[in-house]
């Protein structure tokens, strides 16, 4: 897939490619995005020209000063990724600042939609785009002019709910696993290295990994989950902590991703690691002692161990 990093305007002999083009923010690339892309590609291929997406970085909400949005389900290079299973061929990552934010809608396609040089548009039912978000599916269309066609693609629910990166965002901090999964599409999983810790875990007879994100990912709910890891082109599965150790009250109360991982063991600081979150199996507590967080841990482990069984996989 060819990624190309634009910003506003495009330079003055800026020349696109003949393509079909999926756009919006895509965090997440869930099971609703890829019906919007996996339309482009469609449309691509029957019209014989490069399917392409373009999206944005960092994420407008974030430039706009709205909470909650430092944090992303798929960080950019991982939300690329993504696309490039699908088959997209061209990936244009736009530039979002206040002043490309600042755009009117009619301009947005005039001066920087059009040099793209898109056969057809797909886009989600709620894609808004320029001042304020004032442009939609409907300003895409009346603005056309015969230069591009427009597919809008219906909402996609499950349980009864619109799919959306807000809904999988709740899920999260909810620690509804299952559900985020559902809307995903794929389990929700983190990337980062192994770094060092307290080694307290090794005393009690539960190692663990500590892990440093490598991007600035949103992390569930505080509490115990049964994990699926990537480590070293192998696989693995293990219980993870998210969360502050109550129980060791001189412990510093950053929040922390911690995984012991079952039928393993080496030394693995500074390697790079994948987590997959399958399930969620209790909030994180405080212990009243180290032994009765030591019989609560055997729990854990069988529980996730069985619990992962069901999926004929540990």
């Amino acid at each position: 897939m060819e990624i190309q990093r634009l910003h506003y305007p495009l330079p003055p002999d800026f020349q696109g490619e003949v393509c079909v083009l999926a756009m919006g923010y895509f965090d997440g690339v869930h099971v609703g995005h890829r019906r919007v892309i996996q339309k482009a590609i469609d449309i691509a291929k029957s019209l014989g020209v490069k399917s392409a997406v373009m999206t944005f970085d960092p994420h407008p909400r974030e430039v706009l000063g709205q909470s909650g949005y430092t944090q992303y389900l798929t960080p950019i290079d991982e939300k690329l990724e993504q696309m490039k299973k699908m088959g997209v061929d061209i990936a244009y990552v736009v530039y979002f600042d206040i002043s490309f934010a600042a755009i009117y809608p009619e301009d947005f396609i005039d001066e920087f939609l059009v040099q793209l040089c898109p056969k057809h548009v797909v886009v989600g039912f709620d894609y808004t785009f320029g001042h304020r978000g004032k442009g939609t599916a409907i300003t895409l269309k009346e603005h056309a002019n015969g230069r591009y066609g427009v597919e809008v693609i219906a909402p996609v629910n499950r349980f009864g709910e619109k799919i959306s990166s807000t809904l999988i965002r709740e899920y999260l901090y909810s620690g509804k696993i299952v559900e985020a999964t559902q809307f995903l599409g794929r389990p929700y999983r983190v990337r980062g290295t192994v770094v060092h810790g307290e080694k307290r875990g090794r005393t009690i007879g539960f190692p663990t990994a500590n892990i440093q994100l490598s991007a600035p990912y949103i992390v569930p709910r505080n509490g115990v989950y049964g994990v699926r890891v990537k480590l070293e082109d192998k696989t693995y599965y293990g219980v993870m902590n998210v969360g502050i150790k109550p129980t060791f009250e001189n412990e510093r109360k950053e929040k922390s991703l911690e995984v012991h991982l079952f039928d393993f063991a080496g030394d693995i600081y500074g390697k790079a690691i994948e987590v997959e979150f399958w399930f969620f199996i209790r909030e994180e507590q405080k212990f009243s002692s180290v032994d009765a967080l030591v019989v609560q841990i055997h729990e854990d482990v069988e529980t996730v161990k069985k619990q992962f069984a069901k999926y004929s996989i540990v």
